[in-house]
């Protein structure tokens, strides 16, 4: 049996010094005469903005704070201490369901979600994966599939749950597909926010139209992936000693994959942005957070389809796009497909309305 035990954040001041000095210190660099809109990657002057916004008034400890007013367990397994927050339906007794979070994201993404979860009579257990968040790192990369494994223990052995829910974008969609798939004896149903998902047998036209447009975009948008599952030490070690380079690796993707309209501080404030990030530089898990890119090309993943209820929220600023639902339910059991109205690949994050509406209409009904 996995021991629980509760937990707080508090982050030593020597840390916090030394990203301050850090911060303090960044020089921004130049850049063309013609980067409108952000068109050659983020955005000198707005990067410039950050760093003294940063520098001025963001405070770690009120970020701290609002983390520490939800219960918080940690939970070893397999040698990782396991960090999660736990937020339980009124008495206690709601059906479970476990959010993961992917990158550059963290369980920030969920804390204004999740609540409304709970409210709805749902258990709602939010960790950060290994080496993200306030995770204990693994010795080396890890795959999704051994996460699925691990979020298996920690719900049954750990929480002592029976069944339980799943739901996730990003990695945690990719995590959440592998408990669904193979954990099912465990895992009443899933529910999706990106269907990372690649359909198999022969094409139809749509699907072919899908697959174009899919390439396109990966050419256009998957060359940080290529570096972390390649060379994760060799950027993630440069990122680590630079919270500035750091932000700006992460925070133009928050941009480009959110739906804010080329403004990103119309849906995540700089506050809120620079949370996210440091809840990476904080705990040393800037290179590790890296490392599941190249976890993912050593995973074996089951063949087998998932049989277990899947619901799926289309968000219209996702930048994967889904492949076509007759596709996918090939080898998925689709059961619930939602347009969403408006939100990005943050769903939880940018939308937590309309996130915990959608997941609570899905595990109401399949679990």
């Amino acid at each position: 049996m996995a021991l629980v035990k509760p937990t707080r954040i508090s982050i030593d001041q020597p840390i916090l010094d030394r990203i301050a000095r850090r911060v303090a210190d960044a020089e921004i660099g130049y850049a063309p005469d013609d980067d409108a809109s952000w068109k050659y990657g983020v955005d000198a002057a707005w990067l410039s903005s950050l760093r003294d916004y940063w520098r001025d008034h963001y405070d770690w400890r009120v970020a701290e704070a609002k983390f520490n007013v939800h219960p918080q367990f940690r939970c070893e397994i397999d040698g990782i201490s396991v960090h999660f927050f736990h937020f339980r339906a009124p008495g206690g007794k709601g059906y479970p369901i476990v959010l993961t979070h992917g990158w550059p994201g963290s369980p920030l993404e969920f804390m204004e979600a999740a609540p409304q979860l709970a409210e709805q009579g749902f258990d709602v257990i939010v960790p950060s994966l290994p080496g993200y968040g306030f995770s204990g790192r693994p010795p080396r990369p890890i795959g999704p599939a051994k996460v699925a494994a691990m979020w298996r223990q920690l719900m049954v052995d750990g929480l002592g749950y029976r069944r339980f829910g799943a739901q996730g974008g990003d990695w945690g969609s990719v995590v959440t597909r592998e408990l669904g798939r193979t954990h099912g004896d465990v895992v009443g149903a899933i529910h999706l926010n990106m269907m990372h998902h690649t359909p198999a047998g022969e094409p139809s036209p749509e699907l072919i139209k899908w697959q174009q447009r899919l390439g396109g975009l990966m050419m256009l948008s998957s060359a940080y992936a290529m570096i972390h599952g390649t060379r994760p030490q060799t950027i993630g070690l440069a990122l680590a000693d630079s919270p500035i380079g750091f932000a700006g690796w992460v925070i133009e993707k928050c941009r480009a994959w959110s739906d804010c309209g080329g403004d990103v501080e119309s849906v995540f404030s700089k506050d809120a942005l620079i949370t996210n990030v440091m809840t990476y530089l904080v705990t040393g898990n800037v290179q590790s957070g890296i490392w599941m890119y190249s976890g993912l090309g050593a995973s074996s993943f089951s063949p087998a389809p998932i049989t277990v209820p899947t619901g799926f929220a289309e968000f219209p600023a996702e930048f994967l796009p889904p492949a076509p639902r007759a596709a996918v339910e090939q080898s998925v059991n689709i059961v619930r497909w939602t347009k969403m109205p408006k939100g990005g690949h943050f769903a939880a994050w940018e939308q937590p309305a309309l996130f915990a509406r959608e997941v609570g209409d899905f595990f109401r009904e399949y679990h």
